[in-house]
């Protein structure tokens, strides 16, 4: 570990308040907890709010893992990992079943989460009603009032207008049947991981100083209508061609040469894993 910066490079201050906040947010699903969000040595949204979580919870004998859009080798992935690894000294991994502390940008690990791991997601709009209402002041009446009316529009709007819901990623759910909540950037294929989870799940916004969270075993639905059900992304008779999964999370991939378009898992340490025989 380095000697330039404490451990976990904030100060125990900040951890404290951090921890304070993170704490008011597991007692109340789904709502966003107001925090002093820190100056970091990455720009605002670039994963701040996701790193001050990670920074205010490691210990020494943390194992450490963290994706971007699936991929542990991604340029935000891994300068995230050396800041992290640099101020604290922690055994990283690429598995998920090792890991105890996960943070990821924009994908849920394929491997189902157990009760012993923390997964923490960067959040870059933390509001999912800012689409519909710019003010704060009246979004933050509009939960304490539960009128979500204006969500409900959002969605009735885009089915008839396309005769579907066409939201990609951050599909707004419903959390402990109270607070609506922008799971993040998420794909759909997520969201039906976040309900029941066995891990906590963290929520951190930098940039709009926000923290907010879902506790282990926690009812969270996805927004529908009766009639337009939610439904994820359908990878109907695609699979990996590295490893052959199914049923996973996949990215379409575009050859140059011949044009012919193929799948491979986005979820890269669950392609390895599979590809070693599950080990």
């Amino acid at each position: 570990m380095g000697t330039k910066y404490n451990f976990a490079f904030f100060d125990e201050g900040s951890k404290r308040e951090i921890r304070r906040a993170t704490l008011k947010a597991v007692a109340i699903p789904g709502y966003q907890v107001p925090f002093a969000s820190r100056e970091m040595p990455i720009g605002r949204g670039w994963g701040t709010g996701g790193l001050q979580l990670t920074l205010s919870l490691i210990g020494e004998k943390e194992i450490l893992k963290v994706i971007d859009q699936g991929s542990d080798e991604s340029v935000n992935a891994v300068n995230i990992k050396k800041l992290i690894v640099s101020t604290t000294g922690v055994q990283t991994t690429i598995d998920t079943r090792k890991a105890t502390l996960i943070q990821s940008r924009h994908r849920i690990p394929e491997i189902p989460l157990n009760k012993e791991q923390i997964l923490v997601l960067q959040v870059p709009i933390p509001e999912p009603l800012r689409v519909v209402e710019a003010s704060e002041h009246k979004t933050k009446r509009l939960h304490s009032e539960s009128d979500y009316s204006g969500a409900w529009l959002m969605l009735f709007e885009q089915i008839m207008k396309y005769d579907s819901v066409t939201h990609g990623a951050d599909y707004p759910v419903i959390v402990k049947d109270r607070y609506v909540m922008s799971p993040s950037p998420i794909p759909r294929f997520d969201n039906p991981k976040l309900n029941n989870s066995e891990a906590l799940i963290l929520l951190g916004a930098g940039r709009e100083k926000k923290i907010y969270a879902v506790p282990p075993y926690t009812k969270v639905i996805s927004m529908a209508f009766e009639d337009y059900p939610f439904r994820v992304e359908s990878f109907s008779g695609q699979k990996c061609h590295l490893c052959g999964a199914q049923g996973v999370y996949l990215d379409e991939i575009i050859d140059e040469k011949t044009g012919e378009a193929y799948y491979q898992c986005n979820d890269t340490s669950n392609c390895l894993m599979r590809l070693n025989g599950g080990k």
